[in-house]
């Protein structure tokens, strides 16, 4: 399959820049989780890749297809071989299951073939087997369950076989005890088909569950690229540290391996050298609460749920509050003092290090593109 690439990507909508130097890669077989809250270009990510907005300014290819580079390239989205899986599914309510399916199949592309009509129902076919719908192809769309449309949807996005499947938050209206199910299914089906794709949502669980890689986007630029176990143990930035997972973020004074915090010593994610100011992010599953008469902390909040207790703790002294992953059932009591222990190791940002923009929402006015790019 192919590798595709966006780099250097600008975008607007008039005078209003939207995606601000946006670079991805896109393995064969993978699939890359967009992530980033709402309004911050990842649906324009989507469009222009597909070739339903142009870009500004940078490139956008397809092994070794330049599909877009302005200003003198860009290739029609019919030609472009991007399968589309939009939010809703999409699928024409006149026309049975079998037929949405078939709408994804370009005629051209296998009148060159002998023998078109058979090759299409085969394909088809191959396509209803692989998403579990062999006996639904004379259905019609208002007859299935949600997650069958969405892989009714997926089958027709594959049915051309195309360089990369596009998903725009495809699993946003389903009910949630049925998106983590189809979810999966989805990224199994893709997989059975060798199929890459971008996967684009503001679910941060949704895209650590089923993405090899994630893009954070903000503001219209990628601020971190990597696996899920990565970004959530390494982020650039408190800022997508907090945006990836839950997490207290906290003064600290660092040294070598190690930094000094309200929380006690916590040991750092590589030596930093020292002694240096910053931040330090700590996560839920490393704070560790013991009830302690003389403790600093106090229990404001325990919420048992099942598996584990969320149990939230406040520090009178700063008004800097917390909460702590328990395995089970806390102990606890709410009102009650405790001490704490940090687990594991810490991210650390050294005070000098620049914040990003606060608000995704915003979006600067339309600069000249870089030298170069015109």
């Amino acid at each position: 399959m192919t590798r595709i690439e966006a780099r250097g990507v600008y975008a607007s909508y008039g005078r209003t820049r939207v995606l601000n130097d946006v670079d991805l890669h896109l393995d064969a077989g993978e699939m890359l989780a967009v992530l980033g809250p709402s309004g911050c270009g990842k649906t324009t990510l989507l469009r222009a890749i597909a070739g339903l907005h142009r870009i500004d300014a940078g490139v956008i290819v397809a092994g070794t297809r330049v599909l877009a580079r302005p200003p003198a390239v860009h290739v029609d989205p019919e030609r472009r071989r991007v399968g589309l899986m939009p939010q809703e599914g999409a699928l024409f309510p006149h026309l049975t299951v079998r037929r949405n399916v078939e709408f994804g199949l370009v005629p051209p592309l296998l009148r060159r073939r002998r023998g078109g009509a058979a090759a299409r129902r085969r394909r088809v076919d191959e396509l209803l087997e692989l998403v579990g719908l062999a006996d639904s192809g004379d259905a019609r769309p208002q007859e299935l369950s949600g997650g069958q449309q969405q892989r009714v949807a997926l089958a027709r996005a594959l049915a051309p076989r195309p360089d990369v499947v596009l998903m725009d938050e495809p699993f946003a209206s389903l009910d949630p005890a049925l998106r983590a199910g189809i979810r999966t299914e989805v990224k199994d089906m893709l997989k059975a088909d060798d199929t890459p794709a971008i996967l684009v949502t503001h679910d941060r669980a949704e895209a650590m569950s089923v993405a090899d890689r994630l893009t954070i986007l903000r503001a219209g630029r990628t601020l971190q690229t990597g696996t899920p176990v990565d970004v959530y143990r390494n982020p650039v930035s408190p800022e997508v540290g907090a945006f990836i997972g839950d997490a207290v973020i906290v003064e600290a004074s660092a040294r070598g391996a190690a930094a000094d915090t309200l929380f006690g010593p916590v040991r750092v994610a590589g030596a930093v050298g020292g002694p240096v100011d910053g931040r330090i992010l700590i996560r839920p599953e490393q704070i560790e609460p013991a009830a302690d008469p003389d403790g600093r902390f106090v229990v404001a909040r325990v919420v048992f749920a099942g598996g584990y207790s969320l149990v939230t703790i406040t520090d009178p002294r700063s008004g800097t509050t917390g909460t702590a992953l328990v395995r089970g059932a806390s102990l606890l009591d709410v009102g009650g003092r405790v001490s704490v222990r940090v687990t594991g190791e810490a991210a650390f940002f050294p005070s000098s290090v620049p914040e990003s923009d606060d608000e995704c929402e915003h979006r600067s006015p339309v600069p000249e593109a870089p030298s170069g790019s015109r």
